[in-house]
């Protein structure tokens, strides 16, 4: 079974990543194909990259950044919760994506982004260059919730039928592309 991690990438405090994380995760859990596991930056609690050596070195001087490597490395897949920050991801996601380089390589990603109008497009468009620069398949399939503030009840995410199909549709795409992607790492 392939590893999923579900990545909240949000840590501001009063963030909605948490709801919407929580409507997705079961969703990726119930696929079938994935191991799925809830990973959320706030608790991660990385300070901005304090390691002295560049990461493709893996001389990690901290405890923080020994653990999320060994998070990351654990995985085949991800799914980015994320919204949109001034038409771009949030700063602890790229803070996170920066931190390592191998544990990233050969690893596909998907996304689920939420915002006001454009449903956190922008940030995904704007993640997807680094991804690549550390070896990341980002899949076109994603989840796009605009408006996101008319999904919330209680504070709690209510999905409708199109972010219901694009979460199988991705997380169906997902499940090649990791497949597919997991002889490059034993190599």
């Amino acid at each position: 079974m392939l590893r999923l991690d579900v990545v909240i990438a949000s840590t501001r405090p009063g963030r909605v990543g948490k709801a919407v994380a929580d409507w997705f995760y079961p969703v990726a859990s119930e696929h079938g194909a994935f191991d799925a596991r809830l990973v959320d930056l706030a608790e991660m609690n990385l300070p901005l990259l304090d390691e002295p050596n560049h990461p493709r070195m893996q001389k990690y001087q901290h405890e923080h950044t020994r653990r999320w490597a060994e998070t990351v490395d654990a995985a085949d897949a991800f799914v980015f919760v994320v919204p949109e920050y001034n038409f771009g991801p949030t700063p602890a996601l790229t803070n996170a994506l920066n931190y390592l380089y191998l544990e990233w390589n050969y690893k596909a990603a998907g996304f689920v982004s939420y915002g006001g109008a454009s449903g956190g497009l922008r940030s995904v468009q704007a993640t997807k260059p680094l991804l690549t620069t550390l070896k990341v398949m980002p899949l076109v399939e994603q989840v796009m919730v605009p408006m996101v503030n008319q999904h919330l009840q209680d504070g709690v995410f209510e999905s409708n039928d199109h972010h219901r199909d694009s979460a199988q549709a991705m997380l169906d795409e997902l499940e090649r592309w990791a497949g597919a992607l997991k002889p490059l790492r034993a190599s």
